[in-house]
């Protein structure tokens, strides 16, 4: 889509601090991080929201490319939270389905 963010961000024509790029999914860093490591996994197929998707092997994709970016990164081992935000009442605020991965600090709820 010409007007989607993460699209434009595949895309290469906004920057980003990429992780990691198959043929499948983009994983980036964070702009806005909520934990010392804050990484976005999202298709490079467009897919408005979670509603929307049908592809369920895509959509472990993005769960095990998360599990291998944390490995890789060193905090898999002490734990992280993987979250994907559906509609407005959800927390979207990106029509493009995207994972969060959190880690690199206490995550466990509510915080205290």
């Amino acid at each position: 889509m010409s007007d989607c963010l993460f699209c434009k961000i595949i895309a290469g024509e906004i920057p980003c601090e990429k992780i990691y790029e198959d043929a499948d999914v983009f994983a980036f860093h964070d702009i806005d991080a909520k934990a010392p490591y804050h990484f976005l996994v999202i298709p490079k197929k467009h897919i408005a929201t979670l509603n929307d998707a049908h592809d369920a092997t895509l959509l472990g994709k993005l769960i095990l490319t998360a599990s291998k970016i944390a490995k890789q990164l060193g905090f898999a081992q002490d734990g992280y939270r993987v979250a994907m935000n559906c509609n407005e009442r959800g927390g979207q605020t990106v029509y493009h389905i995207h994972l969060h991965c959190l880690g690199g600090r206490d995550l466990n709820w509510p915080p205290g």
